[in-house]
This record gives C-alpha cells, sequence and structure tokens, in this order.
C-alpha cells in the first residue's frame, strides 16, 4: 500500500491518494483543487475506485464533483452528513462567506468494516468535530485517515455547527488512540504524526 499526501485549498486541507499492488486507489476527502488532484492522480497511474469523506465540511469537499465526475466513481459519507453536501450552513462555508456544496453522496457509511476492491476499511465513528465525522483505519497499511478529529500536536476544533468537544476528546481516546501505537495518523491538516508519538506530545491529551 502507498499513498500521496497533496495540501489543497486556502485552507491547505490534506487530500490522500491511496493505492495498492493492483494500482486501485480510493481518493479521501477532495477539498479543493480538482484540477490538481486529477492530474496527480494520472501522473501516478492509478485506477480510482471511490471517494472517502472522513467528514462533509466545506473544506474537505470542494473538489467532490470534479474528482467523482472525471473517474466515475461514488462518494462515501457518514449517514449524519448526509445532507451537508449540499447545505453551506451544515457544511460551513456559509460560516466563511462562501458557497461550497457537492452532489448527495452515492453511499452511507457506518461503524464496521467497509470493503471496496481489495481495501478493506475500518470505519471508526470519531465524532466530535462533526457529528458524523469517521476514521478509516487500514490495518494492512498501518494507517488511519482521521479526518479532522486528530492531528500532530492538536485536535479539531469544535466550535462549528454540530461539534462537541467533550464527545471529541471521548473518541480520540477510545477509537484512536486504542490503535497500534505504530499506526500512521493521516489528518485532514497538517503532516503526518503516528498514534504512540500523540499518546505521548499532544499537548490537548495530556492527562485526558
Amino acid at each position: 500500500m502507498e499513498w500521496k499526501r497533496l495540501a489543497v485549498g486556502p485552507i491547505q486541507e490534506n487530500t490522500y491518494i491511496l493505492w495498492n499492488d493492483k494500482k486501485e486507489a480510493v481518493i479521501f476527502d477532495p477539498g479543493a483543487e480538482g484540477k490538481k488532484i486529477n492530474a496527480r492522480i494520472e501522473e501516478l497511474g492509478v485506477k480510482p475506485l471511490a471517494i472517502l469523506l472522513t467528514h462533509a465540511h466545506f473544506d474537505h469537499i470542494g473538489a467532490v464533483d470534479a474528482v467523482r465526475a472525471k473517474w466515475n466513481i461514488p462518494v462515501y459519507v457518514h449517514e449524519f452528513e448526509s445532507d451537508w453536501l449540499e447545505d453551506t450552513n451544515k457544511n460551513g462555508s456559509a460560516h466563511f462567506s462562501q458557497n461550497i456544496t457537492a452532489k448527495p453522496a452515492e453511499h452511507m457509511v457506518a461503524k464496521g468494516p467497509l470493503v471496496i476492491g481489495d481495501f478493506t476499511f475500518d470505519v471508526l465513528e470519531t465524532p466530535g468535530h462533526s457529528p458524523g465525522s469517521v476514521s478509516y483505519y487500514l490495518k494492512e497499511a498501518n494507517a488511519v485517515f482521521s479526518g479532522d478529529a486528530l492531528f500532530a500536536g492538536g485536535i479539531g476544533r469544535t466550535d462549528l455547527y454540530g461539534g462537541n468537544q467533550a464527545l471529541l476528546m471521548k473518541s480520540i481516546h477510545d477509537q484512536l488512540l486504542t490503535l497500534p501505537e505504530e499506526t500512521a495518523v493521516l489528518s485532514g491538516h497538517g503532516f503526518e504524526t503516528t498514534v504512540g508519538t500523540e499518546m505521548d506530545e499532544n499537548p490537548f491529551l495530556n492527562g485526558f
């Protein structure tokens, strides 16, 4: 398994391209700059199978339609945010005087296994940053795509629609910090880290 991280848009949101030995790929959170994302997919020579959304905030969905249309692939989002793609108030873009939307997702996800091609993800429900935030753990890649739940040295904000700090802390503790310490944490912003590093060094988690 290999992945590439692309920081896109004014908030430098992380879009990830994950692929296997068969060059099948999954795209996580295409947040902006659809042409840039599609060009990188072409450069890598991979075949996208799906778009997986960790959550439906505007900075994570801005290029959904461009990537979906280019590769004719479905979009997956948690059922709690099924209507957020079209709602600028819920996805937060209206809060920043923007109008960022996408067409509805084809599939809803919930806690448990998710099989796409030869990929088998463990969908971890990690609400708090938003009600439908999920993290996708792939044991074979020793990685978790955590969205905006957990960052290197930080945690997600909880002051937007549906945010809940106590719930976010519980999600991180119960769902993410219980993964193997060597697990790579691929966050929605910033650089990669590991579960063990965040357990030891993240100031927001000390004493939890």
